[in-house]
């Protein structure tokens, strides 16, 4: 366990002695109300962290910040890793202007504003050579992961849900040969018009992405500014909005098979419909109708890491050869346009992926077999 723990410094991030690298996690609020099997998960992923805080040690420089969570994935993380992350300096000078709540919250829209917070993140961050983000909500999807890589070029090793199991199973991936295969797919797709994802469930959608980048995620993270989750092993997009339409036909939630399946309709590229007896369906529900676009059709993701299995975590989920995820809500950080605090991805198994360009079509899936 100690040696996959330190491949994450030195095979997956590729530290120097004379870097700096932050740890973090997030912690279980009062507020929040958590079964015993998810409270126990939680907390073992807080001894995770520290266990990797500790592999670090010798390595390179290591810091260890924990803070209560914001009780949702793609929400913007609390000032006290804005400080952590940027350094005093630059987040006084965001509040100074107004922007440090306005970029906290999600609302900030107004173009100069958000060059100016760009500008003094740029000009006054101080920032590690790598993150390694363990907590339990996500931060991939947000302005503080983005700000970091795009503006400070930190290599970030992104690790939501991250469970013990992981360790002695999908990070033991040859991480060059799912380069490989990842990169493959990412060339065949990369191009295309319109996207085509059929399974033996009954989902069926389609979606533009024209002018959309699609953009691997490897595990080999040694690139100023590189990003990706750990397990790593996909390739994805954001569909273009407002194009996907169709039906998605949900069997499991993020962290478990649903009793009863859910039916998600999709029209003019968000969900209008969520059907279905399940009691994920009610609270997925309540989630959308917080704002219509937290059912925007986010991402695409198609899974390369071939020893990535486990069904019931999304983190590694998505990850398993020949699958495909799709993903609600916020695309803001990878090419698209919506930004929500929310993102969340759902599995499909046994899919069929087809890819048209210029009228030709390419089959890359066939009933969850790889044809890349």
């Amino acid at each position: 366990m100690n040696e996959v723990l330190k491949n994450i410094y030195t095979v997956n991030l590729g530290v120097n002695r004379d870097e700096r690298a932050l740890v973090f996690t997030d912690l279980i609020r009062d507020t929040e109300k958590v079964e015993p099997l998810e409270r126990k998960k939680r907390e073992d992923l807080r001894k995770i962290a520290r266990e990797v805080a500790e592999a670090g040690k010798g390595l390179c420089e290591v810091s260890l910040l924990e803070f209560p969570s914001v009780e949702g994935h793609g929400k913007e993380p609390p000032k006290e890793l804005w400080a952590a992350a940027f350094g005093e300096r630059a987040v006084k000078e965001l509040e100074d202007e107004g922007l440090l709540g306005k970029i906290l919250d999600k609302s900030i829209y107004d173009i100069d504003e958000v060059r100016s917070a760009e500008r003094l993140i740029d000009e006054f961050g101080k920032s590690p050579d790598v993150i390694i983000a363990l907590s339990n909500f996500s931060t991939s999807h947000t302005r503080f992961r983005s700000y970091l890589t795009r503006l400070k070029r930190v290599r970030y090793a992104s690790m939501p849900l991250f469970e013990r199991s992981m360790i002695g199973g999908a990070m033991t991936a040859d991480w060059n040969k799912v380069a490989s295969r990842t990169n493959r797919l990412v060339e065949m797709m990369s191009g295309g018009d319109t996207v085509v994802v059929t399974s033996h469930n009954g989902t069926s959608i389609s979606f533009s992405m024209q002018r959309r980048e699609v953009q691997p995620d490897t595990g080999i993270l040694t690139k100023p500014g590189s990003f990706g989750n750990l397990p790593a092993g996909e390739a994805f997009l954001a569909p273009v909005e407002g194009t996907a339409e169709g039906t998605l036909i949900l069997e499991w939630s993020p962290t478990e098979k649903l009793r009863e399946s859910i039916t998600l309709e999709v029209t003019g590229g968000k969900v209008v419909k969520v059907t279905g007896g399940d009691r994920y369906a009610e609270e997925l529900r309540g989630k959308l109708a917080l704002h219509p676009l937290m059912g925007n059709i986010a991402e695409l993701g198609i899974g390369t890491n071939d020893m990535a299995s486990r069904p019931d975590n999304i983190l590694e989920t998505e990850k398993i050869l020949g699958t495909v995820h799709i993903a609600l809500g916020d695309n803001s950080s990878f090419g698209g346009r919506v930004s929500v605090p929310f993102h969340q991805d759902f599995i499909f198994f046994r899919p069929t992926l087809e890819v048209f360009k210029r009228g030709e079509k390419t089959e890359l899936i066939i009933d969850g077999e790889p044809k890349f």
